[in-house]
């Protein structure tokens, strides 16, 4: 048997090319086997040129049945369809025809990825199944446990781990990403596995992630675990940073800042703040360590005015914001001197910091959340210009990655945010710098376009509401457009990967955890049946049980008649 012959033989031969489809990126072919016909699905035809034989990948984009049994025969239940179709001469094991469309991804280059030839097969070609091996080796830029890779899953149409998905960190953390999932799809639990790769041996990543719930402590699990430990002495470190801990000094933070924190503001008001902003940065040139009281000092000089007499005097507006920076003073998180979230602190190659912000007020989040990533982008900035000395806490001399849950809080469509500006200077800056950005939304129509536009790769899963799913269309490569027909179908677990850390738009069944999950929902019914567990109801009796007092003795003239 020749080789040819036996390549041939291996092939699962599953239908015939018809024709072109209805644009020049499409075929169309026609078959009986519905079992290997999914939406999604990978197919090649081979094309030869000069010797050389390519396989011309396509995935299933759209089927139809154009040629079944007659409806006749289905309309009695109670026979069987196939002894009816025997007797009237429908002899065929899989009389159903079906008429599929394929979107066509191209022949895969190892140098150069997919190279699309824009040749349509021919009337009349072979369509094959793409087999296993095949996919291994064309869908991932990387295979896993290899340096730089992050194994999430596997392929979901193919057999449970028979396809895993790994994908390319360098691409992930250098041209940013974003995780779009409805609530309860699963979207923090595949951010925990993506975490979990960066940790690996393999990769040892410095990452942050900025968690508004509290979800994530549970990463603490990854000390000691065997599965992140290499022979060479390698275990991750896991950072907890509670709302406790949280320190910002206020010298790190800008007028914007500023004035985010602080109550109501008239224009006036606003206009003194930022002019003893300016005559603080005047004054504290190259020193900067200044407290709100240096600031109060500012506002006083800011508001003077001058009377008819050319007297000075005080304006009325400096004692309501001495009153204001005097209640910023008193906050738990912003300090003249405590700072306990400097760049060397946060991270560290093999560390995880997670920054739990759960306890701490709307505004506060989004101050810390600009404070952190301003002062971590200028790190980079610096100490890639050697202008950071070793010693300062701004010395950062690796990339990071900065993992970002609910950010359509941080970045908001048609809102007003103090995080929305830096976060677009990172996102387009970045890259150049090492300062990779993750976002995690379950409302992509609410986060702002120009943020999610500058994130490469998408994790979307399943997603419902129509205005998110339209906001979709537009951040994802053409290629897995098709893909995004799928959403109100994906269950808990299951994602539509695409952009640059893949060669080509995959649909994924995200792997086990390795350490546990921190985002479950709470069973309700189980949380109010505890309310009736016996040790409960009897602390409640007790503790609702009124106070016994003695009653006063009674007494006639002194002497008790009790």
């Amino acid at each position: 048997m020749t080789l040819n012959q036996a390549s041939s033989l291996s092939l699962k031969v599953i239908g015939t090319v018809k024709g072109p489809g209805e644009n020049g990126n499409q075929y169309v072919f026609i078959t009986s086997d519905n079992r290997s016909v999914k939406i999604g699905e990978y197919v090649y035809y081979e094309v030869r040129e000069n010797e050389s034989a390519f396989k011309i990948l396509g995935k299933i984009s759209a089927r139809r049945l154009i040629d079944h049994l007659p409806d006749r025969i289905f309309a009695d239940t109670e026979i069987s369809p196939e002894a009816i179709a025997a007797l009237v001469g429908f002899t065929y094991a899989n009389p159903e025809i079906y008429e599929v469309s394929v979107d066509v991804i191209g022949y895969f280059d190892r140098s150069l990825g997919f190279m699309n030839p824009r040749k349509s097969p021919n009337p009349g070609a072979k369509v094959c199944l793409a087999d296993d091996q095949m996919l291994r080796q064309i869908l991932n830029r990387k295979q896993p446990q290899e340096i730089g890779s992050a194994h999430i899953g596997s392929l979901l149409l193919r057999d449970a781990g028979a396809v895993p998905i790994a994908l390319d960190v360098k691409e992930l953390v250098s041209t940013h990403m974003a995780i779009l999932a409805g609530t309860g799809s699963g979207k923090s639990y595949t951010a925990g596995v993506l975490v979990e790769e960066l940790l690996s041996p393999h990769n040892r990543a410095a990452v942050l992630i900025l968690d508004p719930h509290g979800e994530y402590g549970t990463l603490t699990e990854m000390r000691g675990h065997p599965a992140f430990q290499d022979p060479d002495g390698y275990s991750p470190k896991v950072k907890v940073l509670t709302p406790d801990d949280i320190r910002i000094r206020v010298s790190s933070l800008d007028y914007s800042d500023i004035l985010t924190l602080l109550p109501e503001m008239s224009d006036r008001q606003q206009s003194i703040l930022n002019k003893a902003y300016r005559l603080l940065q005047k004054h504290k040139k190259g020193d900067y360590r200044w407290g709100i009281q240096d600031l109060i000092a500012a506002v006083r000089e800011a508001d003077v005015q001058e009377d008819d007499e050319g007297n000075l005097k005080q304006g009325s507006s400096a004692p309501a914001l001495e009153w204001k920076l005097e209640r910023l003073e008193r906050s738990d998180y912003f300090h003249t001197f405590e700072h306990t979230v400097s760049p060397k602190d946060l991270f560290e190659p093999g560390q995880v910091t997670v920054l739990q912000m759960n306890e701490i007020s709307q505004d506060e989040q989004q101050v810390i959340c600009a404070a952190v990533l301003r002062q971590s982008n200028q790190a980079r900035m610096n100490t890639h210009r050697g202008l950071t000395e070793s010693s300062d806490e701004n010395y950062l001399p690796y990339p990071v990655f900065i993992l970002i849950e609910e950010a359509h809080r941080f970045a908001p469509a048609h809102e007003p945010s103090r995080c929305k500006a830096v976060l677009r200077t990172i996102l387009s800056e970045g890259r150049k710098f090492g300062v990779g950005i993750g976002l995690i939304t379950q409302r992509p129509g609410k986060i702002d376009s120009d943020v999610l536009s500058q994130c490469m790769s998408q994790f979307i899963m399943r997603i419902v509401n129509p205005v998110d799913q339209e906001s979709l269309k537009h951040g994802v490569e053409a290629a897995g457009r098709d893909l995004l027909k799928e959403l109100p179908a994906l269950t808990k677990g299951q994602v539509i990967v695409s952009g640059a850390c893949v060669n080509t738009p995959v649909l994924c069944k995200v792997r086990q955890r390795l350490t546990k999950h921190g985002g479950e929902t709470l069973n309700a019914p189980e949380e109010w049946r505890k309310h009736f567990q016996t040790h409960r109801v009897q602390e409640r009796t007790i503790e609702q049980a009124p106070i016994a007092i003695p009653k006063r003795a009674q007494t006639v003239r002194g002497r008790s008649i009790d």
